[in-house]
């Protein structure tokens, strides 16, 4: 990221430089779109592989390890944080206001060689996973065959669905128990009369709840959407407030650009206190290996987004009021309130959706799983573009003067403040809808349970089954 933001800081910097010239700089739209090209590979090819390989390394079946999880992805964010600390001001520093560039670049890339050689000097010690089939391939198997198997009829002993046994097949790396949570999807574990159980014929009640899974999991991923559209618009707009208020944190000048460095600052405060503090004294009173339930996590992260934009509009309100009627620019650091509870905010919710699509996701699935946690940070500024356009244009046509509340590039003749109240009362009763879907959600375990004991009732089963190793009797 602090590349491709250097690069288009730089072609900027030309654009200004020569806006009387009359030959235009037309490499720098070139050198740019590069960057950013660069930057989608580095992601999709380092960023997701390294989250993926890294939580791979433990095992959950594992009492100790399974402690270690909470930490590792706590940690993980931590040194996110550090990196983007050093992003945005030693880099920012050395590219802006030295104007160093080429020397903030080579900086960059030193970093970046120093990360590789950690990578590398790891290597002997991490636990390599044998590649399976395509999740994609099997999810969408799933729904051909149960499409194919509409017209047949679910038997109402689960034990009927067709099922393997991990010896059978060497990719099926754990069996899952059946659940009664949407149980149209039960038609692709049918195997039909008079019909050879081939691929594409019939799917395993384990194929089958694996698609159940993430589907349970897409409302939990939708309601944390908001949330990072109220992110990028901190990160937008909160720039352009800096550059109109006072810049001086003594005698220094504050780096526009630098602002960001609030929320991470916070955080990288704030984590090792959570993971060193809070998790030990919550574990000892939940007893829950995180402290508190992933879900719960999430839920505190959403509630914070909220107040965090309350809190950015009371502090526009004031930077508007001090600027238009006063004529004085406030300082900068007022901004720290809402990136301060911002940053807690995403402490809480990244991390728990991390931990929550880990925990719950089967174990061919995982990569697939903690991959939807960066969906909705993608999603969440292509939403964010869209209520910028479309808030304008409404209140453009509602208010008297025929102005947007963002019409203009002047923040002191727009009403960001009220645009901020939006989303805060938007993310209020988004979390208002997480709570619905939280509750609709079945963990695992629980989903398994239920359905052990409807089929206890509803047929001869044995006295007693068995799930995840606990004896569940009949009822």
């Amino acid at each position: 990221m602090t590349t491709s933001t250097l690069t288009l800081l730089r072609c900027d910097s030309a654009r200004l430089d020569n806006r009387f010239s009359p030959r235009p700089n037309g490499s720098c739209g070139s050198i740019t779109h590069r960057s950013y090209e660069s930057e989608l590979y580095s992601h999709v090819g380092g960023g997701e592989c390294w989250l993926h390989s890294e939580h791979d390394q433990f095992d959950k079946n594992n009492p100790k390890q399974k402690h270690q999880i909470t930490t590792y992805f706590n940690f993980m964010l931590l040194s996110v944080t550090l990196g983007a600390t050093v992003g945005v001001t030693v880099i920012v520093w050395v590219s802006t206001e030295k104007k160093q560039w080429s020397l903030a670049f080579l900086i960059s890339m030193l970093l970046t060689l120093l990360g590789f050689a950690f990578l590398a000097a790891g290597k002997p010690f991490y636990v390599v996973r044998v590649p399976g089939d395509s999740p994609l391939l099997k999810l969408i198997e799933v729904v051909v065959v149960a499409f194919k198997n509409r017209k047949l009829t679910v038997p109402q002993n689960s034990d009927d669905l067709y099922e393997i046994d991990e010896k059978e097949d060497e990719h099926v790396e754990e069996r899952l128990p059946h659940s009664r949570q949407l149980r149209f999807f039960d038609k692709a574990a049918v195997l039909p009369e008079n019909t050879e159980a081939k691929p594409r014929k019939v799917c395993t009640v384990t194929q089958v709840e694996e698609l159940k899974i993430i589907i349970r999991m897409l409302p939990i991923l939708a309601s944390t959407i908001l949330m990072n559209t109220c992110l990028a618009q901190l990160q937008t707009f909160s720039v352009q407030q800096g550059n109109i208020m006072d810049l001086h944190l003594g005698s220094f000048k504050v780096p526009p650009a630098s602002i960001p460095v609030i929320p991470v600052v916070f955080m990288s405060i704030l984590i090792p206190i959570y993971n060193f503090v809070f998790i030990p004294f919550a574990r000892g009173i939940t007893g829950h290996p995180s402290g508190i339930t992933h879900l719960q996590r999430v839920g505190v992260g959403l509630v914070l987004s909220a107040v965090s934009m309350a809190s950015a509009a009371a502090v526009e309100l004031k930077r508007r009021n001090a600027a238009v009627r006063d004529g004085k620019s406030i300082s900068l650091f007022w901004l720290s309130f809402q990136f301060g509870i911002f940053g807690v905010a995403d402490m809480f919710t990244l991390v728990g959706l991390l931990e929550f699509f880990y925990s719950e996701a089967p174990a061919g699935m995982r990569s697939l799983s903690t991959s939807l946690s960066f969906l909705s940070l993608s999603f969440g500024y292509f939403v964010s573009t869209i209520f910028v356009h479309a808030i304008n244009g409404i209140t453009g046509r509602l208010t008297s003067s025929r102005q947007g509340w963002l019409h203009g590039l002047d923040l002191n003749q727009n009403r960001l403040e009220l645009f901020y109240c939006f989303l805060s009362v938007l993310s209020c009763l988004n979390f208002g809808v997480y709570l619905l879907c939280a509750k609709w959600y079945k963990y695992r375990a629980e989903g398994s349970a239920a359905a052990i004991a409807e089929d206890g009732k509803s047929t001869d089963a044995p006295a007693e089954r068995s799930i995840n190793g606990l004896a569940l009797p009949d009822k």
